[in-house]
């Protein structure tokens, strides 16, 4: 295991971790998880890292953290779904105290759109595409040529009065007990409306609900071309871990 690299994708449910062999783009042996803490501050996932990393083996190199918020050089500068103390704190540099490794910190949806467009669903796509994230909340990654526009989060765009995942994430769909007819019918308002505003020629849905996208994927409707996400639940992991290899 010692060439693996540690990933860590830390939602506003759940927190998952897992080693990544960067080479071939795959989880190696299981992931674990902890329900995300509440209130989600800083030292109190912190302390859910290092006991996620103390249950796996040992690996090398840096340590790659996926977060829920607008990252720039490794600071987090927005919390929708997290608490507001971390608004303006250095997560790299904490995550790094606390598990005695380098970090890469980085927008959650934009690294599961790396681990998509690298090993999976997109690989073979040039053009703009837009990696969407259903979950807790939306997360939005924005591809051209194959090349990151980072933190686009566009799941907070105006939809009904409201930002769009308080209408159509899948914590949505969950709390209001909406069957996929309903659901699905506001997932394809979003679409509509980041397609009028993007373009984009394709669009990849991931979260762990895409693991069910056979069941609605009749349903959708879009300009785009629709693909789901084939990592599932795990592209946070993956893109977070290829993110990390990167920067060594």
């Amino acid at each position: 295991m010692t060439d693996a690299v540690l990933g860590f994708d830390v939602g506003g449910s759940s927190i998952k971790a897992g080693l990544v062999d960067a080479a071939a783009g795959n989880v190696l042996g299981a992931t674990v998880s902890a329900p995300t803490p509440q209130p989600a501050t800083p030292a109190a996932m912190m302390a859910v890292l290092a006991a996620l990393a103390g249950k796996l083996p040992p690996a090398s190199g840096r340590v790659g953290v996926a977060f829920p918020s607008m990252i720039r050089a490794g600071t987090a500068l927005t919390a929708a779904n997290i608490d507001k103390t971390w608004i303006g704190t250095d997560g790299e540099a904490l995550a790094a105290a606390a598990l005695g490794r380098p970090v890469r910190f980085l927008n959650d949806a934009d690294a599961a759109g790396l681990a998509e467009m690298r090993f999976g669903s997109g690989r073979d796509l040039t053009g703009k595409v837009m990696m969407l994230t259903f979950g807790t909340g939306i997360g939005t990654a924005l591809f051209y040529r194959g090349r990151l526009v980072p933190n686009t989060e566009l799941g907070h765009m105006e939809l009904h009065g409201m930002e769009a995942e308080k209408w159509a994430s899948a914590h949505v769909r969950t709390v209001e007990k909406l069957d996929f007819p309903t659901w699905i019918a506001r997932v394809n308002e979003y679409l509509a409306a980041l397609h009028r505003l993007m373009w984009p020629e394709v669009f990849i849905l991931g979260g762990a609900v895409s693991e069910r996208y056979d069941e609605f994927a009749p349903l959708l409707r879009s300009q785009a071309q629709l693909r789901p996400a084939h990592f599932g639940g795990h592209a946070g992991v993956i893109g977070a871990a290829l993110a990390a290899a990167a920067a060594d």
